[in-house]
């Protein structure tokens, strides 16, 4: 991360092709199918990859085999055809290949919007530190989410064709958990994946001078706790500049969530928003990764300096 932010890749065009890849878990093949007729209607070119409908001959929480994950990847990114990658869900998965890909010749690659949530944090974590590209916390296209909720398609197609239509972020159930604005780069994701993420070879050495995004699903209080204070521990928020939390799903009540969270994060002292609407709930904002950002916690408003895609 750099403070002028990442290199931001080109924006999408009627007529262009794009991959859609699964590097984690194996996916529905109703809602793949699903996902690619919302793109097409986009007037894009989807092709789903070789693998995106396969489950490894073992480890049925995977889609296939970590080199052939990689290597779908890879292919997809290299590809000068394709103007776009999406990832098709979540789950688990990224960690076991991220080290497999050939990094060299991402780098060497033109950028283009990577779009995924939850465990893609891995990737946007690895394109961030590895390649400085800027990606798009943003909805799984065989998500239920995506698949399901107007508002959220709408916002990942605007942030894709028409980016200057997006450069401010409202949630209108956002507030403030601890008022105040702050300038930084959008960093982060899900918050387990953060976590797991430290010691890690090429990890973020931390969020220092970060706008830093945090969100999960299915993890108790006490879950959270522990993930958090990991990431205290290690030093890993010394120096982050603002905070902005998404969705906590299935974490329980969420007033013992936000326990939590004030306990653990109003200490530091930085603006905290709340609520801010993207994540793993019943709709979800895309959101920059790697860009020059303004948070107002108080308003609820996360204003980038540029769009997101050129």
């Amino acid at each position: 991360m750099t403070p002028a932010g990442a290199v931001r890749p080109p924006r999408l065009r009627p007529g262009d092709r794009v991959a859609v890849v699964a590097p984690s878990g194996p996916l529905m093949a109703e809602r793949l199918d699903r996902g690619l007729d919302v793109l097409r209607g986009w007037d894009l070119d989807p092709v789903a990859a070789h693998r995106a409908r396969g489950t490894h001959p073992t480890l049925g929480h995977l889609a296939a085999s970590d080199e052939e994950r990689a290597r779908d990847l890879q292919e997809a990114w290299c590809d000068p055809s394709v103007k776009a990658v999406f990832a098709a869900r979540g789950g688990y998965g990224a960690q076991r290949m991220v080290d497999l890909l050939d990094w060299d010749a991402l780098r060497a690659a033109a950028p283009k919007p990577l779009i995924g949530f939850s465990d893609v944090t891995v990737l946007h974590e690895a394109f961030a530190v590895r390649a400085g590209v800027s990606t798009l916390h943003g909805p799984a296209v065989a998500g239920e989410v995506f698949l399901k909720d107007d508002a959220t398609r709408d916002h990942l197609r605007r942030t894709l064709f028409a980016p200057e239509t997006v450069r401010t972020l409202v949630s209108p159930s956002a507030r403030p958990l601890v008022p105040g604005r702050a300038r930084g780069v959008t960093v982060g994701g899900c918050l387990a994946m953060l976590a797991t993420e430290l010691g890690t070879p090429w990890a973020r050495p931390g969020a220092a001078g970060g706008l830093l995004l945090l969100e999960d699903v299915g993890e108790p209080p006490y879950r959270i706790d522990r993930a958090l204070t990991q990431l205290l521990r290690a030093g890993w928020l010394d120096g982050v500049a603002g905070i902005v939390l998404g969705s906590w799903a299935r974490c329980g009540p969420y007033d013992r969530v936000r326990e939590v969270l004030v306990d653990r994060l109003a200490g530091l002292g930085v603006p905290v928003a709340e609520e801010f609407g993207f994540g793993h709930g019943d709709s979800a904002l895309t959101v920059p990764l790697g860009l020059p950002a303004e948070l107002d916690a108080t308003a609820g408003t996360l204003t980038f300096e540029e769009p997101a895609t050129v």
